[in-house]
């Protein structure tokens, strides 16, 4: 098959292109940035989250603006676009928040809002959701038993 699409320049297997990255599906940055945005403004006032002192701490030591950077970058080093992401690893930036299993699923039902609001498409939902699992073992540090 490989050699006919060779000698056969308009065979069908001569025509076949890549899938597009999930970035390219998602529209790239600029389509990337306003949901990242929105997220985070939804995080900033949830109940859970906001239950966490250590969370608020680290909402009022770091700049909004600047972890929306860095989260949008993240995002779209991770859904293969061409932005490289210079913060700190996920263990790193999170240690120290204490965050349980509980707030953990306060994000994530935070985060479906926020993708059905964008009406990013459910294929990318899951991609964009398995990319944000992928950073769990790092972030949820402490169970909600050791918590109290």
């Amino acid at each position: 098959m490989f050699l006919i699409s060779l000698i056969v320049p308009n065979s069908p297997l001569a025509e076949e292109k890549p899938k597009p990255s999930l970035y390219q599906r998602l529209g790239g940055v600029y389509n990337i940035a306003p949901v990242v945005d929105e997220f985070l403004e939804v995080l900033y006032v949830d109940d859970v989250l906001n239950a966490n002192p250590r969370i608020k701490e680290a909402r009022d030591r770091v700049p909004k603006a600047y972890l929306k950077y860095h989260v949008t970058s993240m995002v779209c080093q991770a859904s293969g676009g061409p932005e490289k992401y210079t913060g700190r690893g996920m263990k790193e930036s999170h240690q120290h928040l204490n965050i349980t299993e509980n707030e953990w699923q306060a994000m994530r039902v935070d985060f479906k809002k926020v993708l059905d609001k964008f009406k990013v498409p459910e294929q990318e939902q899951k991609e964009l959701i398995a990319i944000v699992e992928s950073t769990k073992k790092d972030i949820v540090l402490v169970s909600a038993e050791m918590k109290k």
